[in-house]
Parts: structure tokens; sequence; C-alpha cells
């Protein structure tokens, strides 16, 4: 399988001068693609990616994988692979999977409600999402609390005008204030109306799969075949480590690859808890169960496309507590980014810490999982802004912090392209020898937007910041999220499709929704 999203040398780009732009009341950088200019870092040697790799068609052809789903497994019989009706156990010859793999498509492009905020996936690029998943959020202000729909729509807000935040990746925090039957109605049509970013939805069983493909259909005003043809929507697919893949989520595939929307496969897998304590073990588990969940997106339809994700971590042995941006996650990284590129997958990787506060651990943590997805080569970054709790809270203020650190990442991945003027030879002959260079035409022309304008950052002396009042970085995050809070504006949306999609959520609704148990 081929190497495809190792990436090489970019042509030369000119940089736009007057780059940082007002957009929402405040200065930051155009929505843009970002891309890798460096090639991935293969931690691991060729020799040890092709043992794990065939250590995990062993397990898949030896040991096998449970599968819970009566029709999921009718379709991998029917494909080949062997079924054992006594224990579901599913298992598959080396050739089978090799086979299926292949089909699914190195790179895609990912169609928004705005055209301008669409994105490509896979080769060399990066894309950052939001959190997603947290049932509980937290700021300043109001402490920690459940998760609720008036939090749910800020966090929306907030990732709508940062153009750092690229797409969507669930709900930043779950609105448990919301019926469950009705929940994801009002949650999609909030996902179209306050931002008009791709987005990832929840594969909770198929009325909500199939009743988020038809909102996102109306919001773009486009045909199903349409749609079929331009993946707008995304799904994450979470097996049940160890070797289980469970009943919504294979129906969530086989709604979203029927529709032709991309499946991102993620075994949640703990070294030590619900993976072996040893790394190579852990990426054998992780990697023989995305194996089988991409192979099956290719089973229901061959060419969708469908993403690799690495989610493997350590625990912490003395509570059982997940751990978060330590060494044996970056490792985790890296090596998974080698076993997608082996396959030619694009590769999903996430932002993400163990922290309680916004405090030193969180940064440092934060910081590590950044630099392991960038390196490793990731193409989709889930959770880039607001985790914390090790996922179970989204805070207010690390939302801030987080996107003060993709801001940073992001200038980092600008290419050091430049004119002549730029190596400034007459401003030094200006200067010359002991002067200065505040005040120079050279300096003047560019000072606005040559650097990197910080966040939370205080460039200033001991003496001016105790005046200020000592503000730390929580505080000014503080004041930063409620600011910009203010000067949100929503997206445009044409006045027929805000009626057609009314009615759809109203119809739906009126018919019960999703029935639940609760």
């Amino acid at each position: 399988m081929s190497d495809s999203t190792s990436a090489g040398p970019r042509p030369v780009r000119r940089r736009r001068r007057g780059r940082r732009t007002p957009s929402n009341g405040f200065a930051q950088k155009p929505f843009s693609q970002l891309r890798r200019i460096t090639a991935p870092v293969d931690l691991a040697s060729a020799e040890a990616v092709e043992q794990i790799h065939l250590a995990s068609l062993q397990v898949l052809s030896q040991t096998g994988i449970a599968v819970l789903h009566e029709g999921a497994r009718a379709i991998m019989r029917d494909a080949g692979a062997s079924v054992e009706p006594q224990d579901n156990r599913v298992r598959f010859d080396p050739q089978l999977i090799s086979s299926l793999v292949s089909s699914i498509p190195g790179e895609f492009k990912l169609h928004a409600r705005n055209p301008d905020h669409s994105v490509h996936m896979g080769g060399d690029s990066i894309v950052f999402a939001m959190m997603a998943s947290a049932p509980n959020c937290s700021c300043l202000q109001h402490g920690r609390r459940t998760g609720n729909r008036a939090d749910y729509r800020n966090l929306l807000k907030l990732a709508q005008m940062h153009n750092v935040v690229q797409v969507l990746g669930g709900y930043p925090v779950e609105p448990v204030d919301l019926h469950p039957s009705i929940r994801h109605l009002d949650c999609i049509d909030d996902f179209l109306s306050v931002t008009d970013k791709a987005y990832c939805i929840y594969s909770l069983g198929h009325e909500r799969v199939t009743d988020a493909i038809e909102m996102t259909r109306i919001a773009r005003g486009i045909s199903e075949e349409q749609l079929k043809s331009e993946p707008s929507l995304f799904t994450i697919i979470n097996t049940n480590s160890p070797l289980q893949l469970d009943i919504p989520m294979m129906q969530g595939i086989i709604d979203m690859a029927t529709a032709g929307q991309p499946v991102v496969i993620t075994p949640f897998t703990l070294s030590g808890a619900m993976a072996p304590v040893t790394i190579p073990g852990a990426l054998v588990l992780q990697n023989a169960e995305a194996l089988a969940g991409l192979a099956f997106s290719q089973m229901v339809n061959p060419g969708c496309p469908a993403m690799y994700g690495g989610f493997t971590s350590n625990v912490d042995m003395q509570s059982g507590s997940p751990a978060f941006g330590t060494p044996e996650y970056m490792k985790a990284q890296h090596i998974g980014g080698q076993l997608a590129r082996k396959y030619g997958v694009p590769y999903r990787t996430s932002n993400v810490c163990a922290a309680n506060t916004v405090d030193a651990q969180a940064a440092y943590e934060s910081v590590f999982s950044l630099w392991g997805a960038v390196n490793s080569g990731g193409n989709l970054l889930m959770h880039g802004a607001g985790w914390m709790e090790g996922g179970l809270c989204c805070s207010y203020e690390k939302t801030i912090l987080d996107i003060d650190l993709l801001q940073m990442v992001a200038e980092f991945l600008t290419p050091l392209d430049f004119s002549a003027d730029e190596l400034a030879l007459d401003a030094i002959a200006e200067v010359g020898p002991g002067g200065h260079f505040f005040g120079t035409p050279h300096t003047q022309d560019r000072f606005k937007d040559a650097f990197y304008a910080p966040v939370l950052s205080d460039w200033r002396n001991f003496e001016s910041w105790q005046e200020a009042g000592s503000p730390d970085a929580m505080q000014k995050a503080n004041k930063v999220w409620q600011q910009r809070l203010g000067q949100y504006e929503a997206p445009d949306m044409d006045a027929a499709i805000r009626e057609e999609l009314t009615d759809f959520v109203e119809r739906r609704k009126a018919t019960g929704g999703v029935a639940t148990d609760f």
C-alpha cells in the first residue's frame, strides 16, 4: 500500500501582506487550509511498523473480533469474512483486509455550508476541530456545571468566530437539558445556524444519523446525489476495545458510508486497561480494530472516504484514570501516523490533557499532544480547543488558551518564503551600527502583521504587569472569551433554506423524534 500521505516539499507560496485581518471585531489571520511544511517523523523503524501490521492481521484472522450488529455480520460474510454464529465472532483473511483498505481514498474534500470554510482531508493537510463530547463545562464566573444548550451554543459561537478552528468535532458540551429524543435535531440545527463550518455527528442510531444527513443536505441546498459525491459531515466510530464492534457504531458506518460520508474509525485503546500494557501491544490492538472498521466501510460502499483514528494512551496504574499528553501517548501518535501512511489513509489524532484546571499541566500536556499531532502526520486534530479533565469538561478559558496555541502552531506552519525586500538590506544600511529598528519605514510598514499576535502572553515588564492587577493566563482568557462572545455575528443563511430546515425539525419533533428508554 502506498505511502500517499507523506509530505514533501511544497511549491513556493508568496506570503500576503497585511495578513492579519479584522473578523468578528478582532484581528486574526484569514480562514485557510493549513499544511505541514516538513515530512512526518517516523518514530519507529519500517521493520517495527511491519511487525505491528502483521501482528494486527494475525489478531483479525485468528482471534477475530466480536460484531454485535446482525446486518453487519451478514455484510461481512457476503464479503468473504468468516462468521461464527455462536459468539458473533468474525475473522478476516489478511488479503481481504488489504484489498478492502486499499480502496479508501487517500485524500478528500469536506464541504461546509459556507464554501469558504470547506477543508481538505489527507495528504499534507492539517485540520483543527473544536473539542467534543464533554458532559460538563466550566468558567471562572459560574464554575463547573452540567452541559446545557446555552453553553453549547456559546462554545459553537467561539468556534465559529475563530478562523483557526476549522471544523466542529461534535457537541463541545452535551446539552442535557434537551431531551434525548430530540436533542440531535436542535444540536444539528445549531450547527447549521450558529456556524457555517463542517461538523461531526454522533452515530447513535439510524434515525439520528439519517436526520443529520438530511438536514445537512437541506442546509447546503443540494440533491441527495450531489451530497453523496460531496462529503459534508463526518462521524467518529469508537470500537469497544478490546475487539468488539457494537450495534450503534456499526449502524453508523452503514448509514454514513452508504451516503458517501466519511467515517473516522477510532479505537479507544488505553494501555493497561482496554489494551495491553505495552505500547506495541496496545498499537497491535488499535490497528486490528481500526482495520476491521475501515474494511467494513468499504464492504458497504467501496471507495467511500474513511479515516484511521488513533487514540491510544496509557492509564495511571494506581488509579486507573486515563493519562494524556504523556510520552507514551506521543509514541502512539507517531506510530499510529506511520500505520495510517502505510495504508494510504488520512489520519486523525487529538489535542488532549488530563489536567483538572487551566494550569501548567494543562499547558504542557496540550503542547505535547499538539507536537505529536503535527509531527505524526495528523490530518484531523480532534479536541483542538477546550479539552480538560481527560475529556470530562470543556473549559471556556482553556478554549481561548488552546486557540492561542493553535494560532501559534498555524504560524509555525506558515512557509518562510519571502521577497528580496524582506531581507531588509536598506533598513540595515539606514540604521547602521548601534541604532534600532523601531522607527524605520521597514518596521513601521510591517509591525501590525509581521509577528504572531498573542491573546494571552504578557510581553511587558513586571512593574507594568503588576500595575495592571497582575492578571494570569486564566484571568486574561476569561476576559477574552466574554469580549468575543459579545462580538459574535451569526453567519448568513438563505431564508428559504432556513424555512425548510425549521419545517423539517418541527415535523420530526411532532412525531416524537427518536424513541428512547428514558
